[in-house]
Order: structure tokens, then sequence, then C-alpha cells
């Protein structure tokens, strides 16, 4: 089992979809959250992409220095540059970091933004351009440790004679991590990359996820990794964690939650649309995950001085599988749901998704600098030993807390 953090750099804040309570986004914030993953013991930290976010590979440089252990995992985005180009970042990147490097795939899901950023391509075509796109960035990199060419002609992307002089320290390449829902996205993952990740669904659809992956791959050849991106909102009682929960949403107000979800609904995106349908599911609208979403009402049925609120009566209404709440998905795109409750039943939970065959968490909350502390303080003690071992990082001198009357080290419980 592998525990991420996140790197917040589109913002952050102690509560969603409002200014209040925003912090400054900066280096010397984003810096203090890498540093403190590095400390606690995570493994890596997951950089977003697009254009609410600052460049994931600016920012992942300029920690490079301040970390020691923790891995980067860095968007590339097809379309946006060459797979030749990206090849040489990812090595030039690896070596600088001493083998820190990991892959975050990302085609993309809104044409509007796409289409900002230059590429017009439907989603169809888009995932057929990123699976050229990774085949060649990988087999670049791969004859590299050789000092081999490479020659690919494909329908969009095509390279003669590709050559890169300076190899990645990992071989054959940085491990690609990426995730998606559709048809096509499944059998990317299974011809082209090491760890399929899932956006955070009730675990009988993540393990659907997981069966059917794990089934194309086998049919090439090829064994891949499990993994789920998640929010964490942990306290220690359960009703101080939902009451946490209720608190992320509390200043949000039902306009701004109409407008986000009709954000989300031009989306092409399948997991998007996955991830609309489990709120509107848990409004008792009564879609399944197999229901088109884009013909629905915005999310609570009607306007703010016509009925319902957007946001729902309380965090009860957006629980969609036993403490999995979808209240982040509101305003936030992308991974909207959060793992919600007490140090033990939020390692319990994790331990079921690992059942499943997961063995990747990629976990935030909010604010991210402060959640990082929590979360590794309240969980990482519950998780197997094998782990809890990896994450102490073998320091035999704490933690102990402070000091008791200048004489002696507290014991781990007063009771």
């Amino acid at each position: 089992m592998q525990i991420f953090w996140f790197i917040p750099t589109h913002g952050d804040s102690r509560y969603l979809g409002t200014a209040k309570g925003a912090r400054q986004l900066g280096h010397d914030y984003l810096q203090q959250v890498a540093v403190a993953a590095d400390s606690l013991g995570y493994e890596g930290v997951l950089i977003p992409t697009g254009r609410s976010c600052e460049d994931p590979w600016v920012v992942a440089s300029s920690l490079i220095a301040v970390t020691k252990k923790l891995k980067f995992l860095v968007a590339v985005r097809p379309g946006l540059h060459q797979p030749a180009l990206a090849a040489r970042m990812a090595a030039t990147f690896d070596r600088l970091s001493g083998g820190r490097l990991l892959i975050n795939l990302v085609t993309g899901g809104d044409q509007t933004e796409l289409e900002g950023d230059g590429v017009f391509l439907d989603h169809a075509t888009r995932y057929e351009q990123s699976a050229e796109f990774i085949r060649i960035w990988r087999e670049i990199l791969a004859h590299s440790h050789e000092g081999q060419t490479f020659d690919y002609e494909g329908k969009h992307l095509s390279v003669k004679g590709a050559k890169l002089l300076f190899p990645p320290l990992q071989h054959p390449h940085p491990p690609v991590y990426f995730g998606g829902s559709s048809d096509a996205a499944h059998d990317l993952a299974a011809e082209q990359v090491e760890t399929y990740l899932t956006w955070g669904e009730p675990p009988a659809e993540v393990a659907k996820k997981v069966a059917d992956v794990r089934a194309r791959a086998a049919k090439k050849g090829r064994t891949v990794k499990f993994g789920i991106r998640l929010h964490v909102i942990v306290r220690e009682t359960e009703d101080q964690a939902w009451a946490a929960a209720e608190e992320l949403i509390s200043h949000v107000d039902d306009d701004t939650v109409v407008r986000a979800q009709a954000v989300f609904s031009r989306m092409d995106s399948e997991g998007q649309r996955r991830m609309a349908a489990l709120h509107s599911k848990a409004r008792n609208k009564a879609p399944t995950l197999g229901t088109d979403v884009s013909s629905l009402p915005p999310e609570g049925g009607q306007s703010p001085r016509g009925g319902p609120s957007a946001i729902g009566r309380s965090r009860k209404d957006l629980e969609i599988s036993p403490n999995l709440w979808a209240g982040v998905g509101l305003v936030r795109g992308g991974a909207g749901t959060a793992l919600v409750g007490d140090p033990q039943t939020v390692a319990a939970r994790i331990e079921e998704y690992a059942a499943l065959g997961l063995d990747t968490f990629v976990l935030s909350g909010y604010p991210h600098l402060e959640e990082a502390y929590r979360f590794a303080e309240l969980v990482f003690p519950l998780l197997p030993l094998k782990l809890r071992d990896q994450l102490a990082g073998g320091n035999p001198l704490g933690p102990f807390g402070e000091t008791v009357a200048n004489d002696f080290v507290p014991r781990a419980s007063q009771s």
C-alpha cells in the first residue's frame, strides 16, 4: 500500500466555493505542503494539471531541492506538446530528482478548456492520440538506455529517428499512472500504463472497474496495478468528522453550485459524468451510474429561490456509500468524493478498497497543509504494519510529543 498526498496548485482554503478562509497560493505555501508530505512519510504527491492550475512541471521542479524521498506524480497532456519533448523532460526530471518521477497521463475531458489550449479533437480521437503519445513516449525512453533510435508512424503522431542521449534513472521509464472510466480509457490502461487510478466511487463500482481493466490487460499479456483518488475528512470522532464535512461546504451558496454543475455537465469525461450521477443519486433522483445526467436539472433541482437547496438538507443527502461523501464534488471538478469518519473507520474503509486490489491511495484534504498532518497522525498508526514501518522512516527517536515536566516523554495514551 502506498499513500500519496496532493499539491493544491489550483488554490487552497478552509471552505469550498468561497473566498472565505482562502490561502495565499505561492511557492512558500506549496513548499510547506511538499515538505510536510515528505517528512511525514507519504510516498509521493499528485500535482494536478489544467488551466485552473499552476504548471505541474514547473512546480514539481521547484520542489526537488526541498524534499528528500518524496515522489512527484506529474501530468503529461497529449496534444499540448510532442511525445519526444515530453520524454526528454521526463528523463531530465528523473535524473535531477534522483529517480523520483511518476507520470500521470491526462487526456482531458473539458472540450472548452481543450480548445483554448489548441486541441480540437473529440473524445474518441483524443484517446487514439493519447495511446499513440504514450506508446512513443515509452519507447523513446526505453530505447535511450541502449542508445538506440525509435521510429513510429501512427494515425495522429509520428517520429523518425527519435533519440534520447541521456536516459532516465528508472528503467525502462518512470511508471505511468492513468485514470479514465470509458471503454477507450480502459483499453488504454490495459495496454499502456503501470497503474490505473479511479476516482472515489462506492466499492462495488470500483470493483467492476478493477475487474474490467484487469481482464483487458490479461488479454494483452499484461498486469496492471490499481489506485484510487480520494479526499479525506478524518477527526477523532464520527460526529466531529461529519461536522467538519458540513463546515467545509457551509459557505458555498446555491448559485455557485448550480454554475459549477453547469460547467461539469458540458464535459465529455465519463469519469466526471459518473461523479455527477453519484450526486444526483444521493438526492434520491434515482439515476444510476449508467444514467445520462446532462438532461437533469441542476444539483438540488431548483434555484435557491424556488425550492430545495442545491447543497442538500444535510450531509446524509450526500453520503453515497458508508462514509463516502460527495459534498466535495458540488463545486470541485474531478475527484469529488471524500472518506469521512473517525480514524478507525477511515482506516477500515481504506482496507476495504485495498481488498479489491487497490494499492495506491492518492489523498487530499482542506486545507492541505494541516490535513496532511492530521491524516498522518490519526490514520497512519492504524494502517498495515509493513506500511507503518515504511511511513515511520525507521526513526527510533520519535515521535513522542512534548516532554512532560522537563523529565520524561509522554506515553501514547494516558487512559
